[in-house]
């Protein structure tokens, strides 16, 4: 029924008479009844409506995510399919100082320096059951203590958390003193709960972790080779290190006894890298020998490797291992040598002028800068209450 034919129904029907202000408002009623519920006001305060630029721009956004999700590496999918780790994929794994000379030439003119510095490479061949009781015997008789300590590698059979706990490695280990701890992923936790505990908590503080990665399944150290389940799904890749320090070592001053940031906390192993040492990488015995400049250094290795793959010595290191391959390491001859190089590696210039060091605090650099001028000029310098 049209909005005039009801007004005029209702007015014939009804003795009441209305104005046409509210016939208008009557009709307008009735007309937005007949075009059904109340639409959007585009007129509203704060509202544009969109443009064909804006439309087209939209639509060019999202072709760009859709080209980016299509083109995206997924190398979970590819590992799926193909078996390929994604570590295969990371770049410069052969050399990761590549573009970077000051780097290289720093790490060339470190191990130069580390090796003018080192003593002979020794051997103690000792049975697992004997180690305890060896190293005790070289801590309340020969007087031996060390800087250095790595203990563990990158096999699994190893006793960690035995030697640990039985071992006083607060009296190995002189002040400021680096302990170095090699475990598997596996046994990364239980070995995490002992350092957090009350009484190692005390003696070292842990302090750095470490990340050594496999590249491919055929590497030596990929982990899991023999336990691993044929029928899991997830596969552990890595090797884990706790480094912890005993007493005070200090970064920003103390630059004669740790240098640091030199090695990146994340390593991956390089398809290139020949490793005479199956048990150990070099790379390993690395990141201790540039870190820190002493020259005292004891790694062991509560395991056994094998006859085929026997633990090779390294020059600057003491090698504890049922499967070392020389047994030549005597407390007296070890001390005349360390004696002769020194307790540290010195100073070079310019290794000090290209390493990486900690950032000065704006104020320090200020103060100093102020107080030298006043001493020149014989003035007294201004000091804060």
């Amino acid at each position: 029924m049209e909005p005039s034919a009801l007004w005029r129904e209702v007015s014939s029907s009804s003795g009441v008479t209305l104005d046409d202000k509210l016939q208008g408002r009557v009709t307008t009623a009735v007309n937005q009844l007949k075009q059904g519920p109340p639409r959007w006001n585009h007129r509203l305060k704060g509202y544009r409506a969109p443009t064909s630029s804006h439309v087209a721009k939209r639509r060019q956004q999202d072709n760009n995510v859709l080209a980016r999700n299509f083109t995206k590496n997924d190398y979970t999918s590819n590992y799926v399919h193909t078996s390929e780790l994604p570590t295969n994929f990371v770049r410069n794994v052969k050399n990761p100082v590549e573009g970077y000379p000051k780097l290289q030439r720093l790490f060339q003119l470190k191990e130069t320096q580390t090796d003018k510095y080192a003593c002979k490479p020794y051997g103690s061949r000792i049975e697992l059951d004997k180690m305890v009781a060896t190293l005790n015997k070289w801590i309340h008789i020969d007087k031996l203590a060390f800087d250095v300590i790595m203990i563990g590698s990158l096999t699994e059979n190893q006793f960690i958390i035995p030697l640990l706990t039985q071992l006083p490695l607060e009296r190995l280990c002189s002040k400021p003193g680096f302990l170095f701890v090699w475990a598997s992923a596996k046994k990364i936790n239980e070995l995490t709960g002992l350092l957090n505990s009350d009484g190692w908590a005390k003696k070292f503080r842990r302090s750095e972790e470490l990340v050594f990665v496999p590249v491919t399944k055929d590497s030596p150290y990929y982990p899991g080779k023999d336990t691993m389940d044929e029928e899991s799904v997830f596969e552990n890749t890595q090797w884990h290190c706790w480094m912890c320090i005993t007493g005070t070592v200090r970064r920003s001053s103390d630059g004669q006894l740790i240098h640091c940031n030199v090695d990146t906390d994340l390593k991956v192993e390089s398809p290139s890298e020949k490793n005479d040492n199956m048990v150990v990488p070099d790379h390993i015995y690395q990141v201790a020998e540039n870190f820190s400049s002493a020259t005292r250094r004891l790694h062991i290795i509560p395991s056994r490797s094998g006859f085929d793959n026997p633990v090779r010595p390294r020059r600057g290191w003491v090698i504890m291992s049922p499967d070392i391959i020389v047994d030549n390491f005597e407390p007296s001859k070890y001390k005349n040598d360390i004696s002769t190089i020194g307790f540290n590696v010195p100073q070079n210039q310019e290794i000090e002028s290209i390493r990486p060091k900690s950032p000065t605090l704006r104020n320090t650099s200020l103060s100093s800068t102020t107080n030298s001028y006043h001493s020149q000029n014989n003035r007294q310098p201004i000091t804060s209450s």
